[in-house]
């Protein structure tokens, strides 16, 4: 697993971030199985460890896992794959405290933007995302299983710094 780079030390408000590693797997289940319709296999995250994909989870106090996140980099982006904060703990800013955390794991990776795919129905994800900074860049028509057939995704991209020219 990927772990963060030796030269970047997380400030103190992202402290209780750690790597994700399998033995966080049965809490990550557990909080993904009730976070979503159609949620990530336990096999969706052990592929995205092998393949040495970016992931953290964030612990509180007491060492309970609030929240995780993976991302794959992809050349000079990152793509945001998966963010998720226990439902219970939601509205307490720790996403925005993990999106801190993946724009200073991707900048010291030398990435000029963030991007993400979020369903177009989770109005509530999409207003956190404008509000850090993303801006709709695209429609993936049929992105996600739904209920009643397929959901579009809207695009969304977080721009870093100017790419290199």
């Amino acid at each position: 697993m990927s772990a963060q780079p030796k030269d970047l030390a997380w400030p103190p408000s992202l402290q209780s971030l750690q790597p994700l590693r399998t033995m966080d797997l049965d809490e990550v289940m557990a909080i993904e199985s009730v976070s979503y319709s159609h949620p990530w296999t336990r096999g969706n995250f052990i592929d995205s460890m092998a393949a040495g994909y970016a992931g953290f989870v964030m612990r509180d106090e007491q060492a309970r896992l609030c929240g995780y996140f993976l991302a794959m980099q992809v050349i000079d982006e990152m793509h945001l794959l998966n963010i998720t904060v226990e439902p219970a703990r939601q509205g307490q800013g720790l996403a925005r405290r993990m999106l801190d955390a993946l724009g200073l794991l991707a900048r010291a990776r030398g990435c000029h933007q963030v991007w993400l795919e979020v369903r177009e129905s989770n109005l509530r994800a999409r207003r956190l995302y404008e509000r850090y900074g993303f801006v709709q860049s695209g429609l993936r028509r049929g992105y996600y299983p739904g209920a009643e057939g397929r959901e579009d995704a809207v695009l969304m991209t977080l721009r870093l710094t100017e790419p290199a020219a």
